[in-house]
């Protein structure tokens, strides 16, 4: 089929992606409906600019924080991919905007922006031990490092099922087979990823509890480690707790909309209405990265912070003059 000449609409409605994807190439916004598109809207030119322009410079922050603190590495990595993931995504959103009915722009934004918050949600699991050993590791059910030992590996298997699904069932759907298996895994990937980050809120909010409960019933002086006192009332550090608080949010929301969306498959309601995915995908991911840009840990973690450089900003410890291991003896190192 010429691009030049006007579609067999018909093929567009066939059951064969070869004959679907001919005649989405030889479509036009002047000669197919929006519904024959892989979007079935034209993506916003203006709303997909503007994500773009903030991830930009959200990852150009993120690299200049880092060399600016030169700590928290295991942080910066996570962020960082996830935002050039971002950036790639808007690209292929934009692309999209000319011609919705080319498949590479699609392909882009699907799988860069379906996998990215994964990345910040690692970047998020990382911070969590560090605040641990700041109140007192007494107050947690767990060790610190136990944190990003449990949570990274579920992100990472998270990860691993969302890219084998899409690329499954982005294979059967090129051989004009049934793709729902791989849809399928796809959405097990986004579940464990909403399952993942619930645990871990449920357990930042029992170490909150605890962590109350002990100094109302021991005082600030023995609940608390004395070490990092002046740490905890700097302005810098709590605004970093509320942000780090409102990012996992964000993530969250963006990840049930993202299985709800996918639930209902590739003509869904959800995947196909734009304002949806502004909303619940765009704004909450960069209104995640963007309070973390704010308060980035590297900047905030400054008053009484002895710890050293470890392999991806998290290591071992050890208090002066201490020869063996104990509970308090693991933390996250903050690369100095």
């Amino acid at each position: 089929m010429a691009g030049h000449l006007l579609p067999n609409i018909a093929d567009c409605y066939s059951r064969s992606y070869e004959l679907r994807k001919a005649c989405r190439e030889a479509c036009t916004l002047d000669t197919c409906p929006f519904d024959l598109s892989y979007w079935g809207y034209l993506p916003s030119l203006s709303a997909n600019a503007a994500f773009l322009a903030l991830f930009t410079l959200s990852l150009l922050l993120f690299l200049f924080q880092a060399a600016l603190s030169r700590r928290f590495l295991g942080f910066t990595f996570a962020m960082v991919s996830g935002c050039i993931l971002e950036v790639i995504g808007y690209i292929g959103r934009i692309m999209s905007h000319n011609n919705p009915f080319q498949e590479a722009g699609f392909l882009m934004q699907i799988v860069c922006l379906t996998i990215a918050p994964a990345f910040l949600a690692a970047g998020i699991y990382l911070c969590l031990s560090r605040i641990v050993l700041t109140f007192g590791a007494e107050n947690s059910r767990i060790k610190p490092l136990s944190y990003p030992r449990i949570f990274i590996p579920c992100d990472i298997l998270s990860l691993v099922l969302q890219a084998a699904g899409g690329g499954y069932a982005s294979a059967r759907t090129h051989n004009d087979q049934d793709p729902t298996a791989g849809n399928n895994i796809m959405i097990a990937g986004l579940a464990f990823q909403v399952a993942t980050l619930f645990v871990f809120i449920l357990l930042s909010c029992d170490f909150a509890v605890r962590t109350h409960g002990r100094i109302r019933s021991l005082g600030r002086a023995q609940a608390l480690d004395p070490a990092h006192a002046k740490l905890r009332d700097s302005w810098a550090f709590k605004g970093f707790l509320v942000s780090l608080a409102l990012s996992t949010l964000c993530i969250f929301t963006r990840s049930v909309y993202r299985v709800a969306e996918l639930s209902e498959g590739w003509n869904g309601h959800l995947i196909n209405t734009q304002r949806y995915f502004i909303g619940l995908e765009g704004a909450c991911v960069i209104a995640a990265v963007l309070v973390l840009n704010a308060f980035h840990p590297g900047l905030c973690f400054k008053e009484g912070d002895t710890a050293e450089r470890g392999c991806f900003g998290f290591g071992r410890r050890r208090n002066r003059g201490e020869k063996g291991g104990g509970s308090g003896a693991e933390s996250p190192v903050v690369a100095s």
